[in-house]
């Protein structure tokens, strides 16, 4: 155990050096929230795409459009997680003062060659959109529209800003956009903007609530829609548990006569039942050392689920750009030493020896998952020069987070879950030879299982052990992942190259995630369920 300490020194200055990186660096501007009459408020552009494709998205002036005469405002990303996101907040140049009105005013001049006639035609045919923030309020506009005929184009020219306002805060931001322009070559157009402050009696801590959609559980179909789902499950468990409890005093009042027996007679006697197995039932999975690792990463998914879920139920997390990605960074690098201690611990338990190499798998196993997928699209949106592109100094940044973070973190849960329970405890002792299996109904095998275990997977209980117990539970990430088929082509109008592999890209990782968590709590579930139903019988 010498390691340990300082083991344990390095993780907790990996993890406030994390700590540091992710949390969002204050300055004297938008981030305070509060405002004197007539001080500066900064409109950051953001991004544009396609309106189908909500992953598509570009550099706002990607697109041809000019820049006001203000001076420009350095910024970088605030944290990691809007880095990831594809946040490119470049300033507008637009002169906004705090409380000032400004009258419709020209703030710059388009010089409209073919060239960029033609770029402003490609957006509007397809349906282009922006977005923009003032104090982290997000405003959203479209580039253009078509006449009927789709022969004419028009550009938006005039942004109409009227800004609510609550003491010195800034609580609502409502865009219109006016100033229709048709497009023709060689000819200049005029952009122009102007600002209307209008008092609000809204709260500061409610200025989010316009975005949601408050009209949702009002409806008389989403309620029954959950009761029914809550139901459901409610039944299939109780059935289900009803004919296992029912079985079991059925099982346990046949296995209590034969303990009335002499030996002469339990001996003539032959075991039948579950009893019949109990010599082969704890016995180790294959390939424990990515069994192990499985269980150990889906139970980290699962505690950074939950800890995010209840963060994002305290604290508003969507009220900030990259708050919620960025929580989940941070809480899936705290959490390593759940991952350390469950699969290191089951793999000890499962008589492993090479431990280190369990380690190094279990650690790496989703973070190179996750990596490999976002970089392979991360070359698609390097050729589309996109926005989401994920810059060289954020691959730096999550791969100094795996290494000096998540490894040491997992080294500690590791050593801590080998020496706390890491020795085989079972109820029954493990045969020396496993026992012939006898041949099963096409339905009772472990492939049919598996396809099926997923259907319903909080209204079954499996008693299999070990992959049996997993792929059961874990099938239902193979349905998600079928219905994302049917919701992409049948429910939205998403097109081309960068945004089919980005939506595919992502529900892989997703299910995959999703398919490890529910098999690591399938596993230990029914292990808990074997445990202690042969806990309570008498084994010779």
């Amino acid at each position: 155990m010498r390691p340990l300490p300082g083991a344990l020194g390095v993780a907790a200055a990996a993890a406030l050096w994390l700590l540091l990186l992710l949390l969002p660096r204050t300055r004297a501007d938008e981030h305070e929230h509060t405002y004197q009459d007539k001080e500066e408020v900064v409109l950051w552009m953001n991004t544009v795409g396609p309106y189908h494709n909500r992953q598509e998205t570009y550099k706002y002036f990607s697109l041809p459009f000019c820049v006001g005469s203000k001076k420009s405002i350095s910024h970088y990303h605030e944290t990691l997680g809007e880095a990831l996101q594809g946040v490119e907040l470049e300033f507008s140049g637009l002169d906004i003062k705090f409380k000032d009105d400004v009258m419709p005013a020209t703030y710059c001049e388009i010089d409209l060659d073919k060239e960029k006639r033609d770029a402003f035609v490609y957006a509007i045919k397809n349906h282009y959109w922006y977005q923009m923030y003032i104090d982290d309020l997000p405003i959203w506009g479209i580039v253009g529209e078509a006449d009927e005929n789709g022969e004419d184009y028009y550009l938006w020219t005039y942004k109409k800003l009227e800004i609510g306002f609550n003491g010195n805060r800034i609580v609502d931001v409502n865009l219109t956009s006016e100033g229709k322009v048709k497009l023709v070559p060689n000819t200049k157009i005029q952009m122009s903007y102007s600002v209307k402050w209008k008092k609000s009696d809204v709260k500061f801590e409610d200025r989010f609530d316009k975005y949601l959609d408050p009209s949702f559980f009002q409806h008389r179909i989403h309620w029954f829609s959950i009761f029914n789902s809550f139901m459901m499950v409610i039944f299939l468990v109780g059935l289900v548990s009803m004919i296992l409890m029912r079985t079991l005093r059925k099982d346990y009042a046949r296995y209590s006569k034969e303990e009335e027996m002499d030996d002469m007679d339990r001996d003539l006697g032959d075991e039948y039942g579950w009893k019949q197995v109990h010599g082969d039932v704890f016995r180790p999975s294959s390939h424990p050392l990515i069994f192990s690792s499985l269980i150990g990463s889906g139970c980290q998914i699962f505690a950074v689920s939950l800890i995010v879920i209840i963060v994002a139920m305290i604290e508003d997390l969507y009220t900030e750009r990259g708050s919620m990605l960025s929580t989940a960074i941070f809480v899936y690098a705290a959490t390593s030493p759940v991952n350390g201690y469950f699969g290191g611990s089951l793999y000890a338990r499962q008589g492993g020896r090479r431990w280190i190499k369990q380690m190094f798998i279990g650690a790496f196993l989703i973070p190179a998952m996750v990596c490999g997928t976002a970089f392979f699209i991360n070359f698609i949106a390097i050729y589309y020069h996109a926005s989401r592109a994920i810059p060289f100094g954020t691959m730096v940044a999550v791969c100094c987070i795996c290494f000096f973070v998540i490894l040491p973190l997992n080294l500690v849960g590791t050593i801590l879950g080998r020496n706390l329970s890491g020795q085989p405890n079972f109820p029954c002792r493990v045969n020396a030879v496993p026992r012939p299996i006898p041949e099963k109904k096409w339905f009772m095998e472990p492939a049919v299982i598996v396809c099926l275990g997923g259907i319903l997977p909080f209204g079954s209980i499996f008693i299999e052990m070990q992959w049996t117990s997993f792929l059961s539970a874990a099938s239902t990430a193979i349905y998600v992942y079928m219905y994302s088929f049917y919701y992409y082509f049948f429910k939205t109008k998403m097109y081309g190259l960068f945004q089919t592999s980005f939506y595919f890209g992502y529900m892989a990782v997703f299910s995959t995630a999703l398919g490890i968590m529910c098999g690591a709590i399938g596993y230990m579930g029914t292990s808990a369920f074997v445990r202690k139903i042969y806990t309570n019988v008498k084994i010779d």
